[in-house]
């Protein structure tokens, strides 16, 4: 795996285009925390990143094998329902299933170029736009 396909390959942008929302917060959703767990994936993140993290859509509390069965987009609308966030946006991969409702909130980044490619950041800086005030 080259340099542009680990996690959090692109977090630098992602911090970078974050700046003038400080009320943005992340809640993570990716298997490596069933991997490493919790607060050893969160401290993968620039610092940036890392103090807004506020959760990860599992935790111990959850059955593992029950949670690795649900797709993508349901484990995520799960924890919403959980959070219950005024706002909220989804970056993600995995395309597998997401219900045409929810694509006001999700942004489809490249499985190869991640947030780098130009539709991406296109898409993610409109919805930043949509859903929460700038600075």
């Amino acid at each position: 795996m080259g340099p542009a396909h680990h996690l959090f390959a692109h977090a630098s942008l992602l911090a970078h285009l974050l700046v003038p929302y400080p009320e943005v917060r992340i809640v993570l959703s990716t298997s490596w925390v069933l991997k490493y767990g919790y607060e050893d994936t969160a401290e993968r993140l620039p610092h940036a990143l890392r103090e807004r993290v506020i959760g990860a859509t599992y935790h111990s509390a959850m059955h593992k094998d029950d949670f690795r069965t649900l797709p993508r987009w349901q484990q995520i609308v799960q924890d919403y329902g959980r959070r219950k966030p005024s706002a909220w946006i989804a970056l993600d991969d995995d395309h597998e299933g997401w219900p045409d409702p929810l694509r006001d909130n999700y942004v489809m980044t490249d499985p190869v170029e991640g947030l780098s490619k130009p539709s991406v950041l296109q898409d993610l800086q409109m919805k930043l736009r949509q859903h929460f005030e700038p600075v």
